[in-house]
């Protein structure tokens, strides 16, 4: 995604304005996703907005098929919804250490997922 990294960071210093930029990011993206994956683990995640309830973040894990097994857990989903004013502050107050994230680092770190440039990726749909 190209993304302009200093807008999303000027929206923050007002409510309405990081309330504003939130609905036109997903207004012109459906959702953002994500992933993390490892030959024995993986974590996919989801981030949409909803009208009502705020933004939603639903986080998929599991572990990975190596060779003949068959008994394997099934994949864990969890499902946090957020307002855009507590994610705004979720931000502010995690001060994230990288002043190059975009908004997708943002998310991917509060899903909890680890950074790693060649593993992780950025998929938005329009």
């Amino acid at each position: 995604m190209a993304e302009d990294n200093s807008a999303w960071k000027e929206a923050l210093k007002s409510e309405s304005e990081f309330r504003d930029y939130i609905t036109n990011y997903f207004k012109e993206h459906e959702e953002l996703t994500g992933s993390y994956d490892i030959p024995s683990y993986y974590e996919h995640y989801t981030v949409r907005l909803d009208s009502h309830k705020g933004i939603i973040i639903t986080l998929v894990t599991g572990v990975q098929a190596t060779g003949g097994e068959s008994n394997l857990p099934l994949p864990f989903k969890q499902k946090e919804v957020i307002s855009i004013e507590d994610f705004r502050k979720l931000i502010l107050h995690k001060k994230f250490a990288d002043q190059s994230q975009s908004l997708a680092d943002v998310f991917q770190t509060v899903a909890g997922i680890p950074s790693t440039n060649n593993d992780s990726k950025d998929d938005s749909k329009k």
